[in-house]
């Protein structure tokens, strides 16, 4: 499934003035500020509670049902935690890969996890990803990626962390992308800047969006 863009990328960089990418951001940051405010307020045992809530959702969607590979990410303190999932997967002979920092391409790249308790290690950014003998996976084999963040809309537009490494992740994989986060994380419009994918579908503790439906 091809990722969703609207407007162009292409259009949006030819129409955003120097100014106008200036005032995208600064949005961009005011909204990263305050959902991290909001997140940091939900105790642990909340967190538990919805990471489950979210777990038992996904399960339920036909998407994540008929994928055979499927990327997650190794959950920060304030995301959700969908890794027991993993196991899952792996027992019903689906395919997990998880992103690992490629220094050589200053990007991040799928591989594989083959096993649950497989040795991870602590990436250039601090986030636990796959060791170096973990084997790549061809971005054209996934069938869903899961897809953190700071905040989403009902666009499917996504807020990361402000460096762009999810965004170059995304761009060449065609299979469907589905950002997941907190209820308290979903806001009523994202700015966009050029390089940032939209996604597919929506999860949170509570709601499960397919993003193509929103605007019918």
């Amino acid at each position: 499934m091809a990722h969703l863009v609207s407007p162009s990328q292409e259009g949006l960089a030819k129409a955003m003035s120097l100014n106008e990418l200036t005032g995208v951001r600064d949005r961009k940051t005011a909204i990263r500020d305050e959902v991290r405010g909001q997140l940091k307020a939900i105790a642990s045992p909340v967190r538990s509670a919805a990471s489950n809530q979210a777990c038992q959702l996904l399960r339920q969607q036909k998407i994540w049902q008929n994928a055979r590979a499927i990327l997650f990410y190794a959950p920060l303190s304030d995301e959700l935690d969908l890794s027991p999932l993993w196991k899952e997967c792996l027992e019903q002979g689906k395919t997990v890969a998880l992103p690992r920092f490629a220094a050589e391409q200053n990007a991040y790249v799928p591989c594989r996890v083959d096993h649950f308790k497989q040795p991870m290690a602590r990436g250039r950014f601090g986030v636990l990803e796959p060791d170096g003998d973990s084997p790549r996976l061809p971005s054209n084999q996934l069938d869903l990626i899961l897809v953190p963040g700071v905040a989403f809309d009902m666009s499917g537009r996504r807020v990361g962390r402000g460096r762009g490494f999810y965004d170059r992740l995304l761009r060449d994989i065609r299979g469907a992308k589905c950002g997941v986060g907190f209820d308290e994380q979903i806001r009523a419009e994202i700015p966009v800047e050029p390089h940032d994918i939209c996604l597919n579908y929506l999860l949170t503790p509570t709601r499960w969006l397919d993003v193509s439906l929103m605007g019918l």
